[in-house]
């Protein structure tokens, strides 16, 4: 387990305050031993806090072109037959990842193939799981075509993520399992698939970024 990359400024905020408060604290309140240790727990699992939140596991894999892997930890709460109108402009499945707080907030790619689109949009902050954060919410549109299917996975901002980060560029050839992106804090991740895909998850179900197959290509 590491720590991820977009995680070093949040960590270097988060020192530098526990330092200059535990110093303010220290001087100022050295009498008061109960007002000392709670601050000190208070920093204890702020620092925590931090390092779980950005935590990077190193998930190899073996590609696997029959399979469409999870792109992110968390949640399975939508599945449903939508109309696609940012880019294949049709009706397509829409599989939806909630990712909590708790959960590795790093995004990688679903599949191996060209990047044919990408798009980053501004946007409203609704909690992660409401109905339009798709489409009102700031997000991140990329499409990947491989052999066997399109599609398109979107990284949305939910109501505490202010922030989403991408690596991938429209013309650029990308593995399965590689990483794709970052959003911090809570947030969701959309799947687009054809609408004759055949699922191997249900709505509850709790997946994993490169260990979980989301569908099985023919």
């Amino acid at each position: 387990m590491t720590f991820h990359k977009e995680g070093y400024p949040t960590l270097v905020v988060t020192v530098a305050f526990v330092l200059i408060s535990n110093f303010l604290i220290t001087k100022y309140l050295h009498e008061y031993n109960t007002v000392i240790l709670a601050s000190y727990t208070v920093y204890v699992l702020l620092l925590i806090t931090v390092l779980q939140f950005f935590r990077s596991p190193n998930r190899k894999i073996k590609t696997e072109s029959n399979n469409i892997l999870s792109p992110a930890d968390g949640k399975v709460v939508v599945i449903e037959e939508v109309i696609e109108t940012e880019y294949f402009k049709d009706k397509r499945l829409q599989v939806s990842i909630f990712m909590s707080p708790k959960n590795v907030h790093v995004n990688w790619n679903p599949i191996s193939g060209m990047v044919n689109f990408v798009k980053y949009h501004k946007g409203s902050h609704l909690v992660a799981w409401h109905p339009k954060a798709s489409s009102d919410n700031e997000r991140t549109s990329v499409v990947i075509k491989s052999e066997k299917v399109e599609l398109m996975m979107r990284q949305i901002a939910g109501f505490l993520a202010r922030r989403i980060k991408y690596y991938v560029k429209e013309g650029q050839e990308v593995k399965q399992g590689a990483q794709m992106g970052f959003i911090k804090f809570g947030s969701r991740v959309d799947l687009f698939l054809p609408v004759d895909t055949h699922l191997k998850v249900s709505i509850g179900d709790k997946v994993k970024g490169n260990r979980t197959v989301i569908a099985e290509l023919d």
